[in-house]
């Protein structure tokens, strides 16, 4: 029986292993692919977008690194492969289905074998479970669909306009990336704050963590849901830049509310655009108050804000669209990812499907998880945080074991 299995070979199963090292812990990490395989997965011109001095994983040297620059996908993944040897991870392949109690630990089903170890960190993250629509009625016949997951580039797309139903991250970045490739793209729109990559001089994250909204723990947020709710929406394409729905209308895409189904070849959406602009305006307008105030009260001198670009006038809030008339031949489902941990034989988990853990320590002695959205903190599932929040889950491991027979 090894002392303790971590599953998950990303920056939060890493930084775990790290912790454990120093505390003398012998462990495994398990990983079904290769080190950071999430990120081996992402599009092909996705960058990171947060700049790379947030990435902040024990022991890591990023001294050769621009700290101002937004790493491509390419060097995320040879940055973690070379963390993983550099700190002496003992990473294993093996794909782990089924994690259960058992007489002096717990067990651990894998797909070719089994495993028992006395504690467990389960380090796979939030980004699982792509999360698609089921309209009220399927995808007319003759159009394509894909989730944000499985989309790499725009020659992956059948030609034609597309429609993505999504204004987060990956469906705002994809979007303008289609723009920029010539498609037509219309933006279903959801809940999604953001904020300009730089405002009064400085750029995004340093306000973040300045102002100590890093820092906000869950209880800032206006309901439990929230936890689930997509980063401010940004981009760390081309040096950084604004990458939200009124960028993508400028670049001439056409918004729309939140998307409700498909009808007789025609796509529906809520009359609740203005809605979810002023939602995300309003999320901009307080971290800004936030961020001058932090300026003022350091005594700071910056530059004016720049004020928004004016917005096209619509008239209205569309409420369909007729896929053939706008030649639409995709649908990009860009609704992001739920939990998915049914693997787990234990009953410790919320409605949201997250575990219900105090900053990554479970109820179940021995059990802890990383890297998830709000595990403690608003930058515990980012590189910023989630070596602190291992370093602090692995502390209670180390504590567990040095308690079992």
């Amino acid at each position: 029986m090894i002392d303790c299995a971590v599953i998950g070979a990303g920056q939060a199963g890493l930084a775990t292993s790290y912790h454990l090292s120093r505390l003398g812990v012998e462990h495994v990490v398990l990983e079904r692919g290769r080190v950071g395989e999430t990120w081996h997965v992402r599009w092909d011109s996705f960058h990171l977008n947060t700049p790379n001095w947030c990435t902040q994983l024990p022991g890591l040297d990023l001294s050769d690194l621009d700290p101002d620059a937004f790493a491509p996908r390419a060097e995320i993944v040879e940055l973690l492969a070379g963390y993983a040897s550099q700190i002496d991870a003992p990473v294993e392949t093996a794909q782990v289905i089924g994690l259960r109690v058992g007489t002096d630990g717990f067990e651990l089903d894998l797909a070719d074998d089994a495993l028992a170890a006395r504690s467990v960190v389960v380090a796979t993250g939030a980004f699982q479970q792509p999360l698609t629509f089921r309209a009220t009625a399927d995808t007319p016949r003759g159009v394509t669909e894909m989730h944000t997951s499985a989309y790499r580039n725009p020659s992956d797309l059948p030609d034609g306009a597309v429609l993505v139903v999504g204004s987060g991250q990956s469906g705002c970045e994809i979007g303008l990336e289609l723009l920029e490739a010539g498609r037509g793209v219309h933006l279903a729109l959801g809940r999604c704050g953001w904020f300009p990559r730089r405002y009064r001089g400085r750029e995004l994250m340093r306000w973040i963590v300045d102002t100590g909204a890093a820092d906000d723990h869950p209880d800032v947020l206006p309901t439990p849901a929230a936890r689930v709710a997509g980063n401010v929406v940004v981009s760390g394409s081309r040096g950084g830049r604004d990458c939200n729905a009124l960028v993508l209308e400028r670049a001439g895409a056409k918004l729309y509310g939140r998307f409700e189904g498909f009808r007789s070849r025609r796509a529906v959406f809520a009359s609740d655009l203005d809605a979810s602009l002023e939602f995300a305006r309003t999320w901009e307008a307080t971290l800004a108050r936030r961020c001058d105030a932090w300026a003022e009260d350091a005594g700071i001198e910056l530059p004016p804000a720049v004020p928004e670009a004016a917005r096209p006038h619509r008239g209205h809030d569309p409420t369909e669209l007729v896929l053939g008339r706008e030649r639409v031949t995709t649908v990009l489902w860009a609704g992001g990812f739920r939990p998915a941990f049914s693997w787990i034989d234990l009953p410790i988990f919320d409605e949201l499907g997250f575990p219900r853990t105090s900053r990554g320590v479970s109820e179940v002695p021995g059990l802890g998880f990383v890297g998830l959205p709000w595990l403690h903190a608003r930058k515990s599932p980012l590189l910023l945080g989630v070596g602190e929040d291992a370093g602090h889950v692995a502390k209670a491991i180390a504590s567990h074991v040095a308690g079992t027979p």
